[in-house]
């Protein structure tokens, strides 16, 4: 299964992405931003790992290889949150520095929000990037994406405390 948009192609995963997967991944612009379960650097054996972790629960898919023209771009992914929070996806994203600033993470997200809402019985999708981040808040503003709150002082990244945002868009306010 592909999703196609503006594009951007967003196929599932398969362990032979794992080099590329992991060429693109060792950039520590892109592990500086995102959770400390992101390796620094990223070797082939993460990308492997990674990649034979979520394969086995990727059905229906919800982690996504971001492909530009056929070669593999970066990754898009949906969290299914236990309990109460059934309703809602956590997305999470990466890209490529050689394909910053040309609006293709934004074409994904808004790509991959309205598969979440079509084919799962969600009623949300939100991300949580660092306050600092203001490339990727302004990727999820573009794609429809509300600010709901400034968590402060929320987050430790390489020894600094941080503020975190929550984004999040509703299905019955999402237009897709």
């Amino acid at each position: 299964m592909e999703i196609i948009f503006e594009g951007v192609t967003l196929r599932p995963w398969s362990i032979h992405d794992a080099e590329e997967l992991a060429a693109i991944a060792d950039n520590i612009k892109i592990a500086g931003n995102l959770r400390d379960g992101f390796p620094f650097p990223y070797f082939l054996k993460d990308a492997e790992n990674w990649l034979n972790l979520i394969l086995t629960e990727n059905n229906p898919p919800r982690f996504f290889a971001i492909t530009i023209d056929k070669r593999l771009a970066g990754s898009i992914g949906l969290i299914s949150k236990p309990d109460i929070y059934r309703k809602n996806f956590e997305m999470g994203y990466f890209l490529s520095e050689k394909y910053w600033g040309r609006g293709i993470i934004t074409s994904a997200v808004k790509a991959i929000t309205s598969y979440a809402f079509r084919e799962f019985d969600i009623i949300r999708v939100y991300a949580e990037p660092f306050s600092d981040n203001t490339a990727s808040r302004k990727v999820l503003e573009k794609a429809g994406f509300r600010l709901e709150a400034i968590l402060k002082r929320n987050v430790i990244k390489n020894g600094i405390i941080k503020d975190s945002c929550i984004y999040a868009v509703l299905k019955d306010e999402y237009k897709y």
